[in-house]
């Protein structure tokens, strides 16, 4: 039995550490831990609540538009409000642009690295040591659309800014729909950019994401974890709770999803350097009082629970649970259904642009409540975000964040029960103990997000460093 720790773990954002056990060329137990704290739950109490959608967005620069429309949804359901129908349709025109240069850079340039050899310099060389299994021809031309996918994804973010005024970190979205106005001239430029960014993945995307699953046919059957799925749904539809992506439960990769019932999600830190009780507790009741020497902790990352298990979030759930994909959960059926989902976005991209109606507000006017709290439930690019407030005396009282990493890179639970990428990270072959590239393979189809996971590291420890 061998351990071997990676950290930093690279083309990953922000720290994060893994440690594997490796017993006759296989992962047999794993660890993974957020060594950053950031406390941005804390930095929100006793502030105006109507911040939170334009400050929660500083908890990452990579999906900064899911923060601000969770952080807006948690103040509507605690102020009883509603956005109006254009600035539902400019959140999700907004949120669904963060979604294509989100999709396309976790491919093309967080994964992409690990199954194809790039050129021959930096930052593609030094070359991490891996069964490279793509032809040299077909490499070029994957690498050809490696830089094209930069451009797009600058281009989304021009799209982004175009509703949202700038990228990332938008400033429109707020609690009642959002401060921007739909005009002709807006349109057809978002229209412009929207259709260079399908031709890319429809004509790139997602047939280079079937060559790799094409020449890496093994990791069909690597990484398939607990089959545990939740979707909190995504991009509302109309008045009402009613979502493009409809929210849902998957246990033990059955083909029929459950309803979700929020009421169900709890946390716990049995592993995580936070002082609290054994008890597990509804993020309404979650406090977040860091113990740096808490001796079984391994991680800044707390375990979040669904009905006591554990579940993960992202495309594969959202594509599972609305029976658009059903055909597996494992490193390729997760890359492959972050790919085919980009699609199904932007068909409804298309449909909120004809909705718009440019003589109607965008945003609904009211008055703050003083007492109040509010849970903003949605998915994001990596799975379900959930922001959760209470408001006394017309400030932030209480507030807690459970973020999709936060789901999938939780650390074991008090039965010492994986978190869902731990539990994916067991049976995966290793060629190398010096390279480790499989296990960064299964680590990277789930999209890590680390500036999102936890919400300081000391310098004095001393730790095995592997680059991967």
């Amino acid at each position: 039995m061998v351990k071997k720790r990676i950290l930093p773990l690279t083309r990953v954002h922000e720290p994060m550490q893994v440690e594997v056990e490796v017993n006759d060329g296989q992962v047999t137990d794993a660890w993974v831990s957020g060594t950053l704290f950031r406390g941005f739950e804390l930095m929100l109490e006793n502030r105006d609540p109507r911040d939170t959608a334009i400050y929660a967005q500083r908890i990452c620069g990579i999906c900064s538009t899911a923060h601000a429309v969770a952080g807006a949804l948690a103040l509507e359901e605690a102020y009883n409000i509603q956005p109006t129908p254009n600035g539902s349709l400019i959140r999700n025109l907004i949120f669904g642009s963060d979604f294509i240069q989100n999709h396309l850079r976790q491919f093309y340039v967080l994964t992409l690295p690990d199954y194809a050899r790039g050129p021959n310099t930096s930052p593609f060389r030094p070359l991490l040591k891996g069964d490279y299994k793509i032809p040299k021809n077909i490499e070029e031309k994957l690498y050809e659309n490696y830089w094209k996918a930069t451009e797009i994804s600058a281009k989304a973010h021009q799209m982004l800014a175009i509703w949202g005024a700038k990228a990332p970190h938008q400033q429109t979205i707020l609690p009642g729909g959002v401060t921007e106005k739909p005009t002709a001239e807006k349109i057809n430029m978002f229209t412009a950019l929207l259709r260079e960014a399908e031709k890319f993945v429809v004509e790139k995307y997602i047939p280079d994401v079937y060559t790799i699953a094409e020449y890496y046919p093994e990791y069909y059957n690597i990484g398939k974890g607990y089959g545990n799925l939740m979707s909190y749904g995504l991009f509302p539809s109309g008045p009402g709770n009613d979502k493009h992506f409809k929210p849902g439960i998957v246990e033990k990769f059955s083909r029929k999803p459950s309803q979700l019932d929020p009421r169900k999600i709890t946390e716990e830190v049995e592993h995580s350097w936070y002082k609290q009780d054994e008890a597990q507790h509804h993020p309404y009741e979650e406090e977040t009082v860091p113990d740096m020497d808490k001796p079984q902790a391994y991680s800044w990352v707390k375990t979040p629970l669904y009905n006591n298990k554990p579940f993960e979030g992202g495309p594969i759930a959202r594509m599972w649970i609305n029976e658009k994909y059903q055909k597996g959960v494992s490193v390729n059926d997760r890359n492959i259904a972050r790919a085919l989902e980009l699609k199904e976005i932007i068909n409804f991209m298309y449909l909120w642009l004809e909705k718009l109606n440019l003589g109607q507000p965008t945003l609904n006017k009211h008055e703050p409540k003083p007492t109040a709290e509010g849970a903003g439930l949605t998915d994001s690019m990596r799975g379900q975000l959930g922001h959760w407030v209470k408001i006394k005396n017309g400030r932030t009282a209480h507030y807690q964040i459970i973020t999709p990493s936060a789901w999938n890179y939780s650390p074991k639970d008090k039965n010492n029960r994986r978190g869902p990428v731990e539990e994916a990270l067991i049976g995966t072959p290793v060629e190398s103990l010096d390279s480790l590239i499989e296990v960064g393979r299964v680590i990277r189809c789930f999209d890590p997000c680390f500036s999102c996971s936890v919400h300081v590291i000391k310098g004095n420890r001393k730790l095995d460093k592997y680059l991967i």
